[in-house]
């Protein structure tokens, strides 16, 4: 397989934290070029990540010969012009979600992709969470192969009446958020001007599309401001979707619980430290993964959801003892930021399969949008409307 030169275009804080060491460490990728205005990120790119090569000028980076894939992590105030000249230039891009402000700008950067054949992927990283890949493969091949797990309890029996949403699939998502650690720019309508609805909710809403495998028709959502949001989506083949999206939480808790329901099973994956599932045959009830960043590996040694949370009280008791918030932070779940990347690239040598398309992120951005418009007309928003 051939190594990946990369450029970052739009050096954040986002992209510093995961996408420029990420790329950095991967053995399938070199960080060529990292290209943005401020001083301060580029001399952290060639110091800490070891960038090889800075630059302000992200037209002239994506036209060097050497650069053979852009990382785009801008605000979506500039995206269009930076995919446009990527395409022209025959170099495949990895680009942050949410793919634009409007709709129209999203449909012309699907126009863009289709229309040249190149590998293109968008940032719903959890599509590449280890614990998520492992939970949709259950979940899916229960779905489509259910076999009885010997222990239903079927009260009716042969007298138990025919039902046409007997099996459907149901999820539910729930996202404790603390709105306290958001940055400035979140609630500057000029560059985020449906907040967090916008922003956050494709994440969720790409996933939703993923478990349920079906298409969307009907969106209703409502929501108390900017902080706290509730969708449910309704699909084809009668899936529903509902969605939480709490801001006025606390990290202290796990941020992210997934359950997902269908053919007489559940698959829960919660934090994306722990699966956990009943009524499926020959599946383990519960799965653990490793964390990330790990400062407390003696602590909550039995991992999983109840292994996070010895090690978050450690670290929240070690961040009052020194008087510093950010110690707090220990053993974050592996969200499959570095994972992408990686699978992207094998998606770009040709030895791994599409990581998350142009349309697919499209879908996911429609249903934010139909969420958008449906609490502000209070109704029901048919997925054909947007």
């Amino acid at each position: 397989m051939k190594t990946i030169n990369f450029a970052v275009i739009g050096c954040g804080a986002l992209a510093r934290m995961m996408h420029i060491p990420n790329i950095a460490k991967s053995n399938k990728a070199v960080l060529h070029t990292c290209c943005d205005l401020s001083d301060d990120a580029l001399k952290e790119c060639k110091e800490v990540h070891g960038a090889l090569h800075i630059s302000k000028d992200w037209e002239s980076v994506i036209k060097d010969p050497a650069i053979d894939a852009i990382c785009l992590a801008t605000t979506e105030k500039l995206r269009i012009p930076v995919i446009k000249l990527a395409i022209e230039n025959g170099k495949p891009v990895y680009v942050e979600k949410p793919l634009a402000r409007t709709l129209e700008e999203v449909y012309k950067i699907q126009e863009i992709v289709n229309a040249s054949g190149i590998p293109f992927c968008v940032g719903h990283n959890r599509r590449n969470s280890p614990a998520m890949i492992e939970a949709h493969r259950i979940f899916r091949n229960h779905m489509d192969n259910p076999q009885d797990c010997g222990w239903r309890w079927d009260r009716e029996g042969e007298d138990r009446p025919l039902r046409k949403d007997d099996g459907v699939a149901a999820m539910t998502c729930r996202i404790n958020d603390d709105w306290y650690s958001w940055k400035s720019w979140v609630f500057d309508k000029t560059q985020a001007p449906h907040g967090p609805m916008l922003f956050e909710m494709t994440h969720f809403t790409d996933i939703c599309n993923w478990f349920m495998n079906s298409d969307p028709i009907e969106v209703v959502a409502m929501e108390t401001g900017m902080l706290n949001h509730s969708i449910i989506v309704k699909y084809a083949g009668g899936e529903l979707a509902t969605l939480s999206l709490c801001g006025t939480g606390t990290f202290g808790y796990p941020k992210e619980l997934y359950e997902v329901m269908g053919q007489g099973a559940i698959v829960v994956c919660d934090h994306m430290c722990e699966i956990r599932t009943a009524g499926i045959k020959n599946v383990p009830s519960r799965i653990t993964y490793p964390f990330l960043k790990d400062r407390h590996p003696d602590v909550g040694t039995q991992g999983g959801i109840n292994g996070w949370m010895e090690k978050k009280e450690a670290a929240c008791r070690e961040a009052i003892a020194a008087n510093d918030q950010a110690l707090q932070f220990t053993a974050e779940p592996d969200k499959g930021h570095a994972h992408a990347i990686d699978r992207f690239i094998d998606e770009i040598n040709g030895k791994g399969p599409v990581v998350c398309s142009v349309d697919e992120a499209v879908l996911a951005t429609r249903i934010a949008f139909a969420a958008i418009k449906s609490t502000k007309e209070n109704r029901i928003i048919n997925m054909e409307d947007i």
